[in-house]
């Protein structure tokens, strides 16, 4: 049992740790700073960030294949360098080799169920994909569908390691009280729950693919409200004639949508009446709701913050991926207690 303690304090620290590297991936995102590595696993050759304009033009003139879509005249900052490289410190060299350790002290007490086995062995298998899709990510220059891939793939990591950590809370005592559903309820709202799931984590795939793809973000201009905001380039309603260049438009659409289906789930989950573990779920979704209403505003915020000195207030991009992470993951939080409330994950 003094292993499964060890790994439930691990796991919530690797959780934590986890939401730091997504931070850490935002802000490399609204700093440029993207593409300031351009090999993998090393960083223009080194093991370390502080790179001289010198240093980096001489490694371009070595390695021209490696040229990023800015050119080889580009030069970086230390601080643009310092985001990559501490994003991939703490990924490849602390939250890789932490996960390791944590499946390996679960997988050697005797006490650890086929549960725990599973949940340990697939954060094992997730934190390596996201490794690849880390990868991959440099060697695209960091193409909108590939960053979009590797927040998606985080997201996937991040909901994995809570798992881990509740099993093992399970097991030790029990389901937490603030996650312990009435059946029932579970029962009649396990579906809704899992397409609102499904959507929050749409609207984050695709708020990504428009942040990372140039243009993208003008897509529906820079008149301020209401042209830009809530319309789209002066139109409430547009044909899509280039799924790229228009995917700000999309974007908003799918946010409508979810908008009104967690707006309609927490009125629904409201009119119904019971136990006070059914006010847990109806707390989980109004909590979600709240988190996304409060995010579809600060994108809203976002659009209209346009200046034609400063361009985008871009430390408000960083808040709208971190609350739309939040939000996704307070969801699929929700599934999860339905799943077992269900008793569907034993």
């Amino acid at each position: 049992m003094a292993n499964w303690k060890v790994s439930k304090s691990l796991t919530a620290w690797l959780l934590g740790l986890t939401i730091i590297v997504i931070g850490l991936g935002g802000l490399i995102r609204i700093y440029d700073a993207g593409e300031s590595c351009p090999d993998w696993p090393l960083c223009f050759g080194t093991l370390g960030f502080d790179i001289s304009e010198e240093e980096q033009e001489e490694w371009w003139s070595e390695n021209p294949e490696e040229i990023d879509s800015r050119g080889s005249g580009h030069r970086y900052s230390t601080f643009q360098i310092f985001t990559e490289w501490s994003h991939r410190f703490l990924a490849g060299a602390v939250l890789g080799p932490l996960v390791l350790l944590n499946w390996y002290l679960l997988r050697r007490n005797e006490d650890s169920g086929k549960d725990i086995r599973f949940a340990s062995t697939l954060t094992v298998i997730l934190i390596v994909w996201q490794g690849a899709i880390g990868w991959l990510t440099v060697e695209m220059d960091n193409l909108h569908w590939s960053v979009a891939l590797h927040l998606s793939s985080a997201l996937a990591f991040t909901i994995s390691m809570f798992w881990l950590w509740l099993i093992i809370t399970r097991a030790e005592d029990g389901v937490p009280g603030w996650l312990e559903f009435e059946h029932g309820a579970a029962s009649r709202w396990r579906n809704g729950v899992t397409w609102l799931s499904i959507g929050a984590f749409v609207s984050i795939f695709s708020g990504t693919f428009v942040s990372t793809t140039p243009g993208a973000n003008l897509g529906c201009g820079v008149d301020g409200i209401p042209d830009s905001w809530p319309l789209c380039e002066g139109n409430l309603v547009d044909s899509v004639k280039d799924i790229v260049l228009q995917s700000q438009m999309i974007h908003r659409w799918l946010v409508g949508v979810m908008l009104i289906a967690m707006s309609s789930a927490s009125y629904l989950i409201w009119k119904e009446t019971g136990e006070s573990s059914n006010r847990i779920l109806r707390n989980w979704i109004w909590g979600s709701t709240f988190l996304f209403v409060t995010n579809a505003s600060i994108g809203a915020i976002y659009v209209i913050s346009w200046d034609m000195e400063e361009g985008f207030f871009e430390l408000l991009s960083l808040v709208h991926l971190m609350l739309a992470s939040l939000t996704f993951l307070a969801m699929a939080t929700a599934w999860i207690g339905c799943v077992i409330a269900t008793e569907e994950i034993s």
